[in-house]
């Protein structure tokens, strides 16, 4: 591959090499820009002066979006490098005395973060006055080695060897119902039941698409009568909760309120959850009293939805250890009538 030569009186930005490593990896100009809070027209212009100072095209655009050149892609591995050097940088100053106090980004998926970290932050916070937790609730994965979390809680094992991974639990899933669906409608009492059934399906990433959980179930009918679609997991919750339909959720939606009910005989489902972070986050104070505290979050001796065995959600008030089972969600209580 023919070799680049760059003029060293002029050294490139590291916006513009961020603008041009965001490119590669997102494809087109659109997402980049998305991805960055850029608009096109600036994405081009880092772009433009880039190839200017590099004295090359870097990219050509097709039709399905950006590929490199070959000049790009000569580039491409020294991008990286600069971009790992940047990262170390800012490791190396928040490793220091002065970062006890601080923000800490918490990258967790939009269920586990509005109805399990979110009611605990108070507790946490009241303890850690100095520190601002960053509290990121989506479907999509977050990029730890990119800095766009500091720890991120998610349902899928990362794979990077550079990244520290630790199984903070496992979480079951089974078919619920609104309390008000099962005076209308009834409950399935098998899965060729469910034709006769409202479905409501969560549409997203990291959840379990129904023909996944339905694979090894006997007599699960072809055509489920699927009646509602939503990506987030709270509004999915409330749909369920309100009668929209039977749902799959986490057995520890039985403690949220106690407005929905388990549908039996119709199978069960297992995720495991998944902590991550680099390992150099670990020398940081504040991020470490957050790893503690999230691994202390999901424990799963004191709290029994997130042992590796199933427990059936009637018989988990039994097994609570510490503050009763309805006071873990008493934000998410019914007013009374």
């Amino acid at each position: 591959m023919e070799r680049v030569e760059v003029d060293h009186g002029t050294m490139p930005d590291w916006h513009s090499v961020w603008v041009f490593l965001t490119l590669h990896r997102c494809g087109s100009f659109r997402s980049a820009a998305a991805k960055l809070g850029l608009s096109i027209n600036s994405v081009r212009r880092r772009i433009g002066d880039l190839e200017a100072l590099i004295g090359a095209p870097l990219i050509t655009r097709h039709v399905d979006g950006v590929r490199l050149t070959a000049e790009g892609q000569s580039i491409l591995d020294s991008a990286c490098r600069m971009e790992a050097a940047a990262f170390g940088l800012i490791r190396a100053g928040e490793a220091s005395p002065f970062a006890e106090a601080g923000e800490v980004r918490i990258a967790v998926t939009e269920g586990l973060g509005a109805f399990w970290l979110a009611p605990r932050l108070v507790e946490f916070q009241r303890a850690n006055p100095r520190l601002t937790v960053d509290l990121r609730c989506a479907m999509e994965s977050a990029d730890v080695l990119r800095l766009e979390a500091d720890v991120a809680i998610q349902l899928t094992r990362p794979t990077s060897p550079d990244l520290r991974v630790v199984k903070l639990g496992r979480m079951h899933i089974i078919p619920y119902a609104g309390r008000g669906y099962e005076q209308l409608y009834g409950l399935p009492s098998e899965p060729a039941d469910l034709e006769r059934h409202r479905i409501v399906v969560q549409a997203a990433s990291q959840t379990i698409r129904l023909e996944e959980y339905a694979k090894d179930l006997t007599g699960f009918p072809e055509n489920i009568p699927v009646t509602l679609k939503i990506n987030v997991s709270s509004a999915y919750y409330w749909a369920i909760a309100k009668g929209a339909g039977i749902g799959l959720l986490p057995t520890y939606a039985t403690a949220i309120g106690a407005q929905v009910v388990p549908v039996d005989n119709l199978g069960r489902y297992n995720l495991d959850i998944w902590l991550t972070y680099h390992p150099d986050s670990e020398r940081i104070g504040r991020v470490r009293r957050v790893i503690d505290w999230l691994r202390a979050s999901f424990d799963p001796a004191r709290y029994p939805w997130f042992r590796d065995e199933f427990i059936h959600p009637r018989d988990l008030p039994s097994r609570i250890r510490g503050e009763p089972l309805p006071d873990l969600f008493a934000g998410f209580m019914a007013m009374p009538d």
